[in-house]
């Protein structure tokens, strides 16, 4: 007789039944056999380049241009990732400085495809810069002259 596997004491698995509620993803994308080890898991790298393209999206649109990454204020892996996994990467803007934007980024899961499966996979906050064309650092327009254009 088998039992079935159980998870670790210390392993996180909030499941949801669904995405976030009235918001859209700022990129959606499926890991791919060659984004993970030889046991199906998706590399952390994977993920973390994908949350700073996800993160640079509302950051470019507010900077109204050129953004280059200038920190990773915080990464957690809440769950694994593996591959056939429906990746949703939210991004919200958080705080803009002068030259600076910090977008918090959350990515969910769906499971075996069904929506109702869904896991919260990776939290991350990020930093971008607003650059000009010589990528020298420049301040992030003000919101009222991005809504005259």
């Amino acid at each position: 007789m088998t039992t079935p596997e159980t998870t670790a004491p210390n392993a996180v698995t909030t499941v949801n039944r669904g995405l976030p509620a009235g918001k859209m993803p700022e990129l959606r994308m499926m890991p791919a056999p060659s984004d993970a080890n030889v046991y199906g898991d998706v590399f952390g790298g994977w993920i973390m380049a994908q949350v700073d393209i996800a993160g640079s999206l509302p950051a470019t649109r507010r900077a109204n241009g050129r953004v280059a990454t200038i920190a990773v204020n915080s990464f957690v892996f809440k769950n694994p990732v593996f591959v056939g996994d429906l990746l949703s990467f939210y991004a919200d803007i958080v705080k803009v400085g002068n030259t600076s934007i910090t977008v918090q980024v959350e990515v969910y899961a769906e499971r075996n495809r069904l929506q109702a499966d869904t896991v919260k996979v990776t939290e991350a906050t990020l930093t971008y810069v607003a650059t000009d064309s010589d990528r020298k650092p420049r301040k992030v327009p003000p919101i009222e002259t991005l809504m005259h254009r």
